[in-house]
């Protein structure tokens, strides 16, 4: 029994000292995996840029026993202490991944290093990392190409490598990662076509490959990646059609393949697709009718095929998509009437059709629903009376209908709502409502311009305190401009031009401080140019011409509360005085037009100040917003003809002073406005010379200096003005020859010149002096082969004479002479008749004795 106690209490010792040699061992093994794997760890961090700045100062040796697994931040380790998680995104880490130990970490499976500032190239030694699942290096700054062995990476399940700077094509190998269920690319420098490996990768769900610079067609295999939810494919260079086999996708609820150049019709394949819910189609080449089949996208909420080349109809099916809540179909070739079944759209928010070729009535309850928010139907062909269901719908926030023709009495209506109403280029008729502040008092924008309105502009406008534009210009306005303006007003765009208003000029205008662009032209204003206006501190754009005002241009304009001032337009009024040279301090001024009025004195020498017609870098647009100069619109005087100009006012350089009475010289300093593209000084009373450096407007296009008294010669340099295509120096003293130049040569209207007695050359008439004295080179290369001709006949007559009569005279008088010749031939003769004989001889004895 004793025995057997103490061989019990010697077993249990052995396997306690056994347990305790087993455990100590494994967590040697433990501390070694731990110390080789943080020694690998560290040498990345020590290649690091940034060592004190980022949020890794847990990574250092303070317990060996328990770094990394324990201590260290973005680390985590598996049952056996060896790393397989790194989680260190947006940790201000300045490096590369050169360093990274992928041959150190054989169970890593988890990187997650987003949000850094990573760069250089994805090492090839990353396939060594076979157990790796996900690997997430976006928003960083990596480089190169994408490595082909990244195909090994066969466990991979989600790969992230998008927003970096990633070039070169995406190899084939790709496609050996089968059991991928996200691959994000996007939003790098990816080139070439995108390979047809992709569609193997059978488990893919998520493909986002858009905002690179891939090309060529979507390859078909595409199409079978049949677990596919979401495609994103925008912002490339992609070609072709749209694939057949896209129609495959009928798990898919997001397609996004907008600004690409994808042609061919759209596939009626996509109709098989029920689960999607936003098929994303814009900015393509796609052409075709829209095929019916998109009526069975039951589920679809959002439909976009804007600015293709759609043509045909609406199909009548899309009164079949019960859940679409946007439709956005501008910027087509579309044609017809919009089917009435469209009004089945209970979910409908925003509807989109301008800038097609729609006709016929709209249809009457498109608010059926009464979720209806924005209709743009602008820019088409529509008929008849504006939809009285409209007038009903409270949700309606924007309505834009301009540039139809819709006809009727001008359709306001009561909405809180309203924010926007366009119905300019119309056929409406009638007057805006007195107590339209009332009935629209959130309205923001309002264009009426160009239809059949009358009567007075109510004064009630001015208490619209959201109203930011007011577009009336172009109807019959009449009366005067309402005068009670509200400092707290947030209009920045006014427009009343080409009306019959008239009065003053309301002073109470000086009160909108958010004024941007002021039109008041084409109207009968009378008056001075109020000073109040110099407190619109935002003004950038001045329209007053073609009224009736009087007086000085206001010496405000051009101060440094004026300052933004990119266009003034006084033409056709009645003001005089000297141009003030506050003008120059506008460096943003790029049109100036004071023509057809009375201003007298010299043109100001300092307009080389005006910076905005010297270098492209004075930014004369910057400061307006792009829907504000999309609505301007202004008559210029250039190329000899009244030009309207809107959307490319921009990029219009001028300066006409023409018909006032200006006088002095031309000021050399206009010759350094480089950009200038026109410039007119015609009908004034100049005098002295054509500066000689304006061969230095380079950008000339138009340049009327006629019915002047200029005098001298035209500059030589004018021929160098290469862009050059209206010209008039006509009815000025000019005089000399008119230059020459390639560009000239083409302006061949001898009105050009005309009345200027002492000018001449082509292509006037009036020889040049000295032109018999110079003949061109032809005449007298014709004149010199003449000449030799000429002389060649007496030099062989005079030589026959000389020749002939210098001997045969001499021999005649000269009797000696005479003898001595005739002996001289004698003797001639004689021997020429004894060497004969003694030659025949000889040749006689030869024949003899042979």
């Amino acid at each position: 029994m004793r025995l057997s106690t103490n061989c019990g209490k010697v077993s249990f010792l052995a396997c306690l000292i056994l347990y305790l040699h087993l455990a100590s061992s494994q967590k040697c093994a433990f501390a070694s995996a731990n110390s080789t794997e943080a020694e690998a760890l560290l040498k990345w961090k020590a290649s690091f840029q940034n060592l004190t700045q980022n949020n890794l100062t847990s990574w250092s040796w303070v317990n060996a026993n328990e770094a990394p697994c324990s201590t260290w931040i973005g680390i985590s380790c598996n049952s056996v202490g060896s790393v397989n998680r790194i989680n260190l995104s947006n940790s201000g880490i300045q490096g590369t991944l050169l360093e990274f130990p992928f041959m150190s970490l054989p169970n890593l499976a988890y990187v997650e290093l987003s949000y850094n500032e990573l760069s250089d190239q994805i090492p090839p030694e990353i396939s060594s990392l076979t157990k790796l699942i996900y690997f997430d290096v976006s928003y960083n700054q990596i480089s190169g190409k994408i490595p082909p062995k990244i195909g090994l990476l066969t466990n991979l399940q989600v790969l992230h490598l998008h927003a970096n700077k990633l070039n070169g094509s995406i190899p084939q190998e790709i496609g050996q990662l089968k059991f991928v269920y996200e691959l994000a690319l996007n939003l790098n420098n990816l080139d070439s076509s995108i390979p047809a490996s992709v569609g193997n990768l059978s488990r893919l769900t998520s493909l986002f490959l858009f905002g690179n610079q891939l090309s060529g067609p979507i390859p078909p295999e595409i199409g079978n990646l049949s677990k596919l939810v979401e495609l994103y494919l925008f912002d490339n260079y992609l070609s072709g059609p749209i694939p057949l086999s896209f129609g495959n996708f009928k798990n898919l609820t997001i397609m996004i393949l907008y600004n690409n150049t994808l042609s061919g019709s759209i596939p009626t394949s996509l109709g098989n697709l029920t689960n999607l819910v936003l098929l994303s189609l814009y900015d393509n080449k796609l052409s075709g009718n829209i095929p019916g089949e998109i009526g069975n996208l039951k589920s679809v909420v959002s439909l976009e095929l804007t600015n293709n080349q759609l043509n045909g109809t609406v199909p009548s099916s899309f009164g079949n998509l019960s859940s679409l809540e946007t439709l956005y179909l501008n910027g087509n070739r579309l044609s017809g009437s919009i089917p009435q079944e469209m009004e089945n759209l209970m979910k409908l928010t925003e509807l989109y059709l301008a800038t097609n070729q729609f006709s016929g009535y709209l249809p009457r309850d498109m608010c059926r629903g009464g979720l209806l928010q924005m209709l743009s139907a602008q820019n088409n062909e529509f008929t008849g009376p504006f939809p009285k269901s409209l007038k009903g719908c409270k949700s309606l926030v924007r309505v834009l209908l301009g540039h139809n023709q819709l006809e009727g009495p001008l359709p306001l209506w009561w909405s809180t709502n309203v924010t926007s109403l366009s119905l300019e280029s119309n056929l409406f008729f009638g007057s805006i409502p007195s107590n339209i502040d009332q009935m629209m008092p959130n309205l923001q924008q309002l264009f009426l311009s160009e239809n059949n309105l009358k009567g007075a502009i109510p004064p009630s406008v001015c208490n619209m305190l959201q109203l930011e534009i007011l577009s009336l210009r172009s109807n019959q306005f009449s009366g005067e401009l309402p005068h009670a303006w509200s400092v707290e007003s947030n209009m920045s765009f006014l427009d009343v031009g080409h009306n019959n208003l008239s009065g003053n000029i309301p002073t109470s205008l000086g009160v909108l401080s958010s004024l941007q662009i002021l039109k008041l032209n084409n109207n009968n204003f009378g008056g001075e140019i109020p000073d109040s206006l110099q407190n619109c501190s935002s003004l950038e754009s001045i329209d007053l011409g073609d009224n009736n005002l009087i007086g000085n241009v206001p010496l405000w304009i051009g101060r440094s509360n004026v300052s933004m001032l990119r266009l003034l337009r006084l033409r056709s009024n009645y003001l005089s005085g000297h141009i003030s040279h506050q003008l120059c301090i506008l460096r943003h001024l790029h049109i100036l037009d004071l023509s057809h009025n009375s201003f007298s004195g010299t043109i100001p020498m300092c307009l080389d100040n005006l910076t905005a017609l010297v270098n492209n870098n004075s930014d004369s647009t910057g400061f307006i917003e792009e829907v504000t100069l999309a609505l301007e619109q202004v008559t210029l005087t250039l190329k000899g003809s009244d030009l309207v100009y809107n959307t490319t006012l921009n990029l219009v350089k001028s300066i006409d002073l023409s018909s006032n009475n200006l006088q002095g010289q031309i000021p050399e300093e206009i010759c350094s406005l480089i950009l200038l593209g026109t410039l007119n000084l015609s009908m004034n009373q100049l005098t002295r010379k054509i500066p000689s450096k304006v061969g230095n407007l380079r950008w000339l296009e138009t340049f009327d200096l006629s019915h002047n008294h200029l005098s001298g010669e035209i500059p030589q340099s004018l021929s160098s003005l290469t862009f050059l295509s209206h010209l008039n120096l006509s009815y000025n003293n000019l005089s000399g020859i008119i230059p020459t130049g390639s560009q000239l040569q083409t302006l061949q209207d001898s009105s050009i010149y005309m009345d200027n007695p002492l000018l001449c050359g082509v292509p006037l008439p009036t020889m040049c002096h000295g032109d018999d004295t110079f003949p061109t080179k032809d005449a007298k290369d014709k004149n010199e082969d003449g000449n030799d001709t000429l002389w060649f006949y007496v030099s062989v007559v005079l030589g026959f004479i000389l020749g002939f009569w210098g001997v045969c005279g001499t021999l005649i008088l000269k009797t000696s002479w005479r003898y001595a010749y005739f002996q001289f031939f004698n003797n001639i003769k004689d021997k020429v008749e004894l060497t004969i004989a003694l030659s025949m001889a000889r040749f006689c004895n030869m024949f003899s004795n042979v």
